[in-house]
């Protein structure tokens, strides 16, 4: 395969939904998606998700996993924890070792489905952050599974994510948008899992196929964004932008003037991997990674959305 100038920049994992995300040098892939992403989620008395779009505090939770928990092949000890840290609470550690409760009705936007309870510690934590009855859930992968849209992509499956379970996006595409902003914004705004660099400006809106270390991604769909990016992460504080720019910039009704208007602004690719749903070992990708584009749409009102 010849040379290619894209390269692996970041790779983010967000252990608990809606709350911060952890940059590592490699992640390995499983079924649903990177190791520990979204495998946790915060609910409420009814089951139903918290976010940021309701909760904005939570881009201030901080998240950790020991450091070779990211590592092929690690698996948890009785002494391993998610170290959960938050502004003016007490460090809460919860085992990885997988709990035994589970509880009914955890939903996330239109599915529903029991998960594991994560315990009263945990939910007096969240609820004294949060400053209304909570409870950290995890996802119950060895008997529930949550599946992607099949018109968008058939057999791959997730976690806690809202659609798919990848994000990639381009450093490219962060500065040309940054330049319409009066202040520059970092990458944490749009949450991807793969950030990449050394493309074209929203190149990734085209690309249908790539290799990274092997590995077969598709690109499934572009990314419809709601008011999360418009979040500071170091705050917690909602501003007007990007979401101005990107509606001018990037609205259905720039990039895709002749299809059916639906009112959304898109920013990144979700995509899913080929290899996530066969076994083996070194399905890794590490930061630094050659990217290799092998098939592309020729517009972005040619891709899916």
């Amino acid at each position: 395969m010849s040379n290619s100038s894209v390269r692996v920049k970041s790779i983010f994992v967000y252990p608990i939904k809606s709350c911060r995300g952890i940059s590592v040098s490699q992640a390995a892939i499983t079924s649903t998606g990177f190791r520990w992403d979204r495998q946790w989620l915060i609910v409420n008395s009814n089951g139903r998700m918290y976010t940021q779009r309701v909760e904005p505090k939570l881009a201030l939770v901080e998240v950790e996993l020991p450091h070779d928990a990211f590592s092929e092949g690690w698996e948890p000890l009785k002494t391993s924890y998610l170290v959960i840290r938050a502004p003016g609470m007490n460090v809460l550690k919860v085992p990885l070792k997988v709990p035994v409760n589970k509880v009914d009705g955890v939903s996330v936007w239109n599915w529903t489905g029991p998960s594991l309870d994560e315990g009263a510690e945990a939910a007096r934590w969240f609820s004294s952050y949060l400053g209304k009855p909570s409870w950290l859930v995890r996802f119950d992968a060895e008997s529930v599974t949550r599946a992607t849209d099949p018109n968008y992509a058939n057999g791959y499956k997730f976690m806690f994510s809202d659609q798919f379970p990848f994000l990639l996006a381009s450093q490219e595409s962060l500065d040309a948008l940054n330049k319409f902003l009066k202040e520059p914004i970092p990458i944490n705004r749009f949450r991807p899992n793969i950030l990449v660099d050394g493309c074209e400006p929203f190149s990734e809106d085209l690309w249908k196929e790539i290799q990274i270390n092997k590995l077969t991604f598709y690109g499934v769909r572009l990314c419809a964004r709601c008011k999360v990016p418009s979040i500071s992460q170091e705050t917690g504080i909602v501003g007007s932008e990007p979401t101005q720019a990107l509606k001018t910039l990037r609205s259905d009704k720039v990039l895709r003037p002749n299809q059916k208007q639906q009112g959304q602004v898109y920013f990144g690719q979700c995509m899913v991997c080929k290899n996530s749903m066969t076994g083996g070992i070194g399905k890794v990708i590490r930061v630094g990674d050659p990217v290799y584009v092998i098939q592309r749409v020729s517009s972005t009102a040619e891709a899916a959305a």
